[in-house]
């Protein structure tokens, strides 16, 4: 486990879909990022995870990856270093999904599988949704093992933009209930 960060650096991020806050430490690596909608869920987070953390407004170099990732550079996210906080099979789970390729999808059940706990799909599902670095650990890869969208914690709407921006197979007509 790393040492938590003496200062937080929060960013917004113009996007395609929406203003994003980036929140990197000192030595920029994203701790989180979450869409500008849900900064009160954001800040719990932080002062949940980071309590003793100073938070500042400022730039990271974290930012150019993800502005060349909308400009159309789908690897450039890979390259994003993070450190979140998190519990071993949650860190386990945000690892697994590094290993998804733009482009691809895994289901939740592949996902379990892949981390060895083929039996704990919905643990699977519970960890991915908490994802504090998405993007970075690109949640966004893992649909209903029918080609379905399933939810997305920045909104369906973005899931479906981020799949189509990197080209990624779904079933366009199912959102899974």
């Amino acid at each position: 486990m790393t040492a938590p960060p003496d200062v937080l650096v929060l960013q917004r991020l113009p996007t395609p879909i929406g203003l994003a806050v980036l929140v990197t430490d000192q030595g920029d690596a994203l701790r989180a990022f979450d869409w500008s909608e849900f900064e009160p869920k954001l800040a719990a987070h932080l002062a949940r995870r980071y309590p003793t953390a100073r938070r500042a407004e400022g730039r990271s170099p974290v930012a150019e990856a993800f502005e060349a990732y909308f400009a159309g550079e789908l690897s450039a996210l890979a390259r994003v270093p993070w450190r979140a906080a998190g519990t071993a099979f949650q860190q386990a789970v945000w690892r697994a999904l590094c290993d998804i390729p733009a482009g691809e999808t895994r289901s939740y059940a592949a996902l379990a599988a892949a981390i060895g706990r083929p039996s704990a799909v919905r643990a699977v599902g519970l960890a991915n949704g908490s994802n504090p670095v998405a993007l970075a650990a690109p949640c966004h890869r893992v649909i209903g093992a029918d080609g379905s969208l399933t939810g997305y914690g920045g909104g369906l709407h973005r899931k479906r933009w981020l799949l189509r921006h990197e080209g990624a197979a779904f079933n366009e007509r199912r959102v899974a209930a």
